[in-house]
């Protein structure tokens, strides 16, 4: 079932209405609302589409913490890091969100659909899009949904991508937000650790371990 929420409505999402231009209109599908506790802690977790080993090994550990400690996963459910993290969440037996660029009915990259059914028909979280039906996907919406992933989120965590990453434009919307902005650092060698090293260098949190995250929200 696809709801489709205005700014009025009770369900829309308490985080979103707080940033300059949220979605006047919002589609969401889902097997069962997300509660309040869903959406208290909700964090989103993004990264480049082309990860190596290193990225997605970080990716996975630092979703299934956030998990053991009640977050509910953002991402885009693109290519690479976003997969990994949704598809982390899901394993861990926790909630996760997915913000398409497209409209709510398409499935975008068509490998994910299993993922794709886990998150909006089977009770795993939701999707969501402000893209009427049949929308198709195009890098313009791409960049502007990611200030949804970034508004539905405490903060934003880059686990890897290169120099001109569109996880960069999240970790920007994040900022702007005032939310707050995370990253892991890699292998100075590889060309995937450029986005995380030029957030740290621009004064983003540096994250080793979960608790780099859960200090910065008092949560330990």
């Amino acid at each position: 079932m696809i709801d489709k929420l205005t700014l009025d409505d009770p369900r829309y999402p308490a985080r979103l209405k707080e940033i300059p231009d949220p979605p006047r209109l919002l589609y969401v599908k889902a097997k069962s609302r997300l509660d309040s506790n869903d959406l208290a802690r909700t964090i989103a977790v993004v990264g480049t589409r082309h990860m190596t080993k290193y990225g997605a090994e970080v990716t996975r550990k630092l979703v299934r913490q956030l998990v053991a400690n009640g977050f509910t996963i953002v991402s885009g459910m693109a290519y690479g890091i976003d997969t990994v993290a949704h598809r982390a969440a899901i394993d861990a037996g926790g909630k996760t969100i997915a913000v398409l660029g497209c409209g709510i009915d398409i499935i975008w990259p068509p490998s994910n659909a299993r993922l794709y059914s886990q998150i909006g028909e089977e009770g795993h979280g939701a999707i969501v899009s402000e893209m009427s039906p049949g929308v198709a996907p195009n890098k313009d919406v791409f960049k502007t949904r990611n200030r949804i992933i970034s508004g539905l989120s405490l903060g934003v965590v880059v686990t890897e991508g290169a120099e001109n990453s569109g996880a960069l434009i999240t970790a920007r919307y994040a900022a702007e937000q005032g939310r707050e902005v995370f990253a892991v650092p890699g292998p100075i060698t590889s060309p995937l650790s450029s986005a995380p090293a030029r957030l740290i260098k621009e004064g983003a949190t540096l994250v080793e371990t979960v608790e780099d995250i859960l200090d910065e929200f008092n949560y330990r």
